[in-house]
């Protein structure tokens, strides 16, 4: 019992360890724009499918730059959609249009995924071999999993507090208006923050394509369990995400575990739903003053 207890939680870990990232490149953009890119689910699942068809097809022993290639790809990819989002919004983001650009852009990829490699999941291969724990094997991919929502933490930690653009960029989530004034080019840095937000989600995707469900369809479970994760952390917090997003994991495996797969999705927006309660600012949040 107590074995299978570990299992569960270190697998829980890992698993939510996706929904960190994918908190993480919600905050990006969020902390730089004030909206939320609802396509990050499937851009996260747009990576995977970067795995199957180029890393499997290659072979692994050019796994790397193949990751690379597809990073940038994707992150390309989200720029030209961040352009597409702000276009409409000019300097305001109290319009509703950016959440139907990006709920739009989430159904495009669905849709092309679905219509050119059709509805079923595809296995894909990782570089990196299993373990034992406790005398079950585990995919590798699950130990890339959590080292990479450590290594984008450490790295957007470090570009947003210690670099001039990253500085830039955090200073958006303070006062659009003051940015500007300064005269810092918020456009530009908006559409930068949108393609970080790629690079992050994107990458993650492809490294740990062998543990997930890499089909059309599977965006939506991570966007939402990734939403939930920036809730639980605090919007714009990545500290509190790596709490948030293995929290959720965890809870999302014990229900698996004990009442079945179906119900995973329930148990983490009963998690939102208790959070928004007790917590509104989340773990990590602060309270933000509004103007009245």
């Amino acid at each position: 019992m107590l074995s299978e207890i570990i299992i569960i939680v270190v697998r829980g870990i890992a698993i939510g360890s996706i929904f960190s990232i994918i908190a993480m490149s919600f905050n990006v953009v969020h902390n730089a724009t004030g909206i939320f890119n609802f396509a990050q689910g499937n851009i996260f699942i747009l990576g995977g499918f970067g795995a199957y068809l180029l890393a499997n097809q290659v072979g692994l022993e050019i796994w790397l730059p193949v990751l690379i290639l597809v990073t940038l790809a994707i992150g390309a990819l989200v720029a030209l959609q961040g352009w597409i989002t702000l276009l409409p919004l000019h300097s305001s983001v109290e319009q509703d249009s950016w959440l139907i650009s990006t709920v739009s852009v989430s159904v495009i990829i669905g849709a092309v995924l679905l219509l050119t490699l059709g509805p079923f999941p595809f296995n894909v291969q990782g570089p990196v071999p299993g373990f034992r724990l406790m005398g079950s094997k585990t995919p590798g991919a699950y130990g890339l999993a959590i080292a990479a929502m450590v290594a984008w933490y450490l790295v957007l930690r470090f570009f947003l507090r210690r670099t001039f653009t990253g500085l830039a960029i955090s200073a958006l989530s303070q006062d659009f208006d003051a940015a500007r004034a300064a005269g810092l080019p918020v456009r530009r840095l908006q559409i930068a923050a949108f393609a970080i937000s790629g690079l992050v989600a994107g990458s993650v995707g492809f490294m740990v394509a062998p543990m997930v469900s890499v089909s059309p369809d599977a965006g939506m479970r991570y966007v939402l369990n990734g939403f939930v994760a920036a809730v639980v952390g605090g919007i714009g917090n990545n500290t509190g995400t790596l709490i948030g997003g293995p929290l959720v994991g965890v809870i999302a495996m014990l229900t698996a575990y004990k009442i079945g797969g179906a119900y995973q999705d329930l148990a983490s927006l009963l998690v939102l739903v208790t959070i928004l309660m007790l917590w509104p600012q989340g773990l990590f949040g602060r309270a933000a003053a509004r103007r009245v």
